[in-house]
């Protein structure tokens, strides 16, 4: 079964093939260049090996764009046998689409996703426009190099995943990322626009918890399931991978907990109107 460290490590691998086909290189042709064995050019674009800071760095320059060396080491950052702890600071060096790349190949490696979102729309339900404020205002707030349209590009890739009969997303939201607007009012009532039509569609369900739901438990911050081998949980400073079975039973019991208070179909269309609506009085 693909770990998703390796998961990580094909990510890489494919942002190292499309830099040598951009380059109008064959795989001899870049072997050459670096003097390699075209069997480790191969090896490290079908994610078969993990490469060193040293092979990034060379393979950068072997097909004349330094610029992504930053990019290409963090996307390494996020390759561990064993990594719980993955620092934002390392995996976002290089931007963002080094991260959404790796997101993208999860995605594809799981059938069911479940996710709770405290305070922003989820990455699989954004616009394109609200992604990009996100993007560029991480950007800022982390002093990173903006790689925001190749970041939005592979969040809208990765969305693909939505129309795929063999996955489900189920998801919930608490009210507040509804009114939580971290872009322009207009931005903001696209996006909810967006939300709205996902109510109901087939392998999505998507759950509102209302203001004054009571709460058998509350939601101190957001997490996602990737079937029942990964959590994922951001924090400020950190990206958490936790795998472990008493890691993976508590989060779905948090999980089981909080959906019960959450309200689907119709109801939950109401939610969204109504935040959509209070735009429209600005």
């Amino acid at each position: 079964m693909t770990t998703d460290f390796q998961t990580a490590r094909e990510a890489l691998g494919a942002r190292l093939r499309v830099l040598r086909v951009e380059a109008g290189l064959e795989g001899k042709d870049l072997a050459a260049r670096l003097g390699w064995q075209t069997s480790k050019v191969s090896r490290l674009q079908n994610g078969k090996q993990t490469p060193t800071r040293e092979d990034l760095s060379a393979w950068a320059e072997a097909v004349g764009r330094q610029d992504v060396v930053d990019e290409l080491h963090g996307l390494l950052a996020g390759v561990g046998t064993k990594e719980r702890h993955r620092s934002w600071q390392r995996q976002l060096s290089g931007g963002h689409r080094g991260r959404q790349e790796i997101g993208v190949k999860l995605t594809d490696a799981t059938k069911q996703i479940r996710g709770l979102e405290v305070s922003r729309i989820p990455g699989l339900f954004q616009t394109a426009e609200y992604a990009r404020v996100l993007f560029d205002a991480l950007a800022e707030f982390r002093g990173i190099r903006s790689t925001t349209e190749e970041a939005v590009e592979a969040r809208m890739r990765r969305q693909e995943a939505l129309y795929d009969p063999t996955k489900h997303f189920h998801f919930v939201l608490c009210e507040a990322a509804l009114y939580h607007r971290p872009c322009p009012a207009d931005v903001m009532a696209e996006q909810l626009d967006r939300l709205y039509g996902l109510v109901g569609q087939r392998r999505i369900e998507l759950g509102i918890i209302p203001f004054g739901a009571q709460l058998r438990r509350t939601a101190p911050h957001s997490f996602w399931l990737y079937d029942r081998r990964l959590v994922i949980v951001e924090t400020i400073g950190e990206e958490l991978w936790l795998t472990g079975d008493d890691d993976i039973v508590v989060y779905e019991r948090a999980w089981d907990w909080l959906t019960e208070s959450a309200q689907y179909g119709a109801p939950a269309r109401r939610l969204i109107g109504r935040a959509r609506a209070s735009l429209d009085l600005m």
